[in-house]
This record gives structure tokens, sequence and C-alpha cells, in this order.
């Protein structure tokens, strides 16, 4: 996607008085967490078929620390072979519709919103209204800004590929952080009896979140867990896939989230290849997938969180001069539940 910053508007684009420029937190090479800046840049135009929203929250997701230092390097062909297409950090977001391409349709300037966007980690983004969805009046913008990548891709490993059902044993490893809780939620709200695992500072986060049983990754291996899964969620992690298929029962389904794992070129993706090549000569389903938002998937998150079937636990609410921190500090895995961005 190109670098939502340009300022050439589409034909048909609807101006309300808005400003040319924008405060955002941005990088202009692949980096570290240290070359986010924040500055002033033009205010991005929506294209015939994009929208611009003002944005009021905005959710760190994992996403961004590969979008930050361009890697697994295979990645780059999609970001930018040499320096980042999209200088402007972010993804989720929620907030006020204030601008409409000449093409959109089923959208108009005043609605809540809330999803992904081009950019979210500024004060206004352009965005797809395909990965919108209207934000109920229950919710607040800081909740709904944590699911149109976070909420989402937790929904899909837990429903659409894990396939979790009442009764079931299901393990979550990674369970503390943005993906995790909701994971340990969902799974809990469709009747399984959830194992987390994270670190030991926050066990009782997940406990209070509907895991029946939560270890610290440090001091067990998962042959300490004493029993086979049906399902394994396995967000961001690195153990090896030999590992992981011991700790299931022989039929029962590796859902791989990410990973951390692999050398500079391929990364978690190189797990994830091996699972494919796997899964067709094993009774257990071995799987991975890319997230990919919709406003019928956004939609439906939004109603499990306005039925307090699954809440975000928030660790902490910043500025945009507070994204670097919060990279920082999910670097370092601090975090317990999920960082706020409030442009």
């Amino acid at each position: 996607m190109d670098d939502p910053t340009h300022t050439t508007p589409e034909l048909g684009a609807i101006e309300h008085g808005l400003p040319a420029t924008m405060r955002a937190a941005s990088r202009r090479a692949y980096g570290s967490a240290a070359d986010v800046v924040v500055d002033t840049v033009p205010r991005p135009e929506p294209g015939a078929d994009e929208v611009l929203v003002k944005v009021t929250a905005a959710g760190l997701d994992r996403a961004t620390l590969h979008l930050l230092d361009g890697k697994p390097y295979v990645a780059r062909a999609a970001l930018g072979l040499r320096r980042p297409r999209r200088t402007i950090l972010g993804q989720q977001v929620a907030g006020e519709v204030v601008a409409l391409g000449a093409d959109v349709t089923g959208v108009s300037v005043g609605d809540r919103v809330f999803g992904t966007a081009a950019g979210s980690y500024a004060e206004y983004a352009v965005a797809k209204p395909s990965t919108l969805a209207r934000t109920p009046e229950e919710l607040t913008d800081e909740d709904a800004s944590t699911l149109g990548v976070s909420g989402i891709t937790a929904h899909e490993a837990v429903v659409g590929q894990g396939k979790v059902r009442l009764g079931q044993h299901v393990l979550v490893l990674g369970a503390s952080g943005a993906v995790g809780t909701y994971a340990v939620q969902l799974a809990t709200h469709l009747g399984a009896h959830v194992t987390g695992v994270c670190s030991a500072t926050k066990l009782e986060l997940v406990r209070g979140l509907g895991a029946e049983r939560a270890f610290d990754y440090r001091a067990s291996s998962l042959a300490d867990l004493g029993s086979a899964f049906d399902v394994i969620i396995d967000i961001a992690g690195n153990r090896r896939l030999g590992e992981l298929r011991s700790a299931l029962t022989p039929d029962g389904a590796l859902v791989i989230v990410g990973g951390e794992g692999g050398g500079p070129f391929l990364g978690g993706i190189q797990r994830n290849l091996f699972a494919a090549v796997t899964n067709p000569f094993t009774r257990q389903r071995l799987q991975w997938f890319v997230s990919m938002p919709t406003t019928e998937r956004c939609t439906r998150l939004a109603e499990l969180l306005t039925a307090g079937s699954i809440q975000p636990p928030v660790d902490r609410r910043v500025g945009l001069e507070g994204v670097r921190g919060g990279i920082e500090a999910m670097q370092r895995g601090e975090l317990r539940g999920h960082v706020i961005v409030c442009p």
C-alpha cells in the first residue's frame, strides 16, 4: 500500500474545514523503537474508495514490531524493499469519519467507526470501508480500537481455525498479550477448559480472564502441564513444531499465530511452512493463517464486547509520544493486555 501521507486529493473527496497537517508517530527507515518520532506531516486525503477517519484511539498490536524493523526480510516484498512504503505506524483504529472518497457508499461523515486504517498512530488516517464497522453506542472508542487486529486474530485462531468446542481442553501460549487475552476469553466463552502460559507476574491476570490454570513459561515445559490438549494456540512463540505436537491429542489442532523464531529472511514463516508441509501426513491439524479484517468480522467482535463476553484489559493509555515506550514494553514482554494510543 502506498504511503498514506499522500496529499493529492481524489475527485469527489468531501472536505469539512480540516487542517492541512497533523501530528503522527512515524519512522523514515527500517529500524527500532528508537527511530520512532512524532512530528507534523501532511494530512492524508482519502482515495476514491477510501474514507478519512479522525482518530480518537488506536490499539498497539504486535504486527507493528515487524512493520518497524521490516523483518522477516521476505515481508519487505510487500512493505518496501529498501525503505518502508508507509512511514506512519499503526493499523488498529477507532474514531469518526470526517471525509469520503468519491466512490464511497454506505458510510457517512460523522459515523463512529472502528477496524483498521493505514497509519493509525496519527490524528487522521485513511481506511477502506470494507475494513471498518460502525461502533455501537455502548462501546468506547478505546475498547473498540483493540478489535481490528488483536480481536479478529484471536477470534480466527479460536473459532475459525481452532474450532474450539464445549468441553475441550485448550492451551493458549502467550496468554497475557493483546491477542492472548482475547483468545483466553473467547475459548472460555465457548465452554472450553483453558490453560494459559505467560510470565509469572501475569498469572493472576490470565486466571482472571477465565483460564482454569495458568503457568509461568520460564518454569514450565509443555510436558509439565500434565495432559494432552485438543487445541493449542501458539501466539508469537518460537517452540519447535515437534514439542507443540507432542502436547496435542492424536487428532488435536495446533494454531500458529505469528512467530518470533527462525532466521532473518523467513523468520516465523519458516515454522509455518514446515507445519503446512507436515499437515497432510498427520491426523493432527496444523494450522496457520493471515488475519483479514472485514466489516462482518469487526461487527461480530463488537457484539461479543457489547454483551460482556470479552473485555480488553488495558495495560496503559498513551499519547503519540508514548508509542515508542509502548513498543519497547511489548518487546520486553512487559505488557498486561493492550496499549491504547490516543492522539
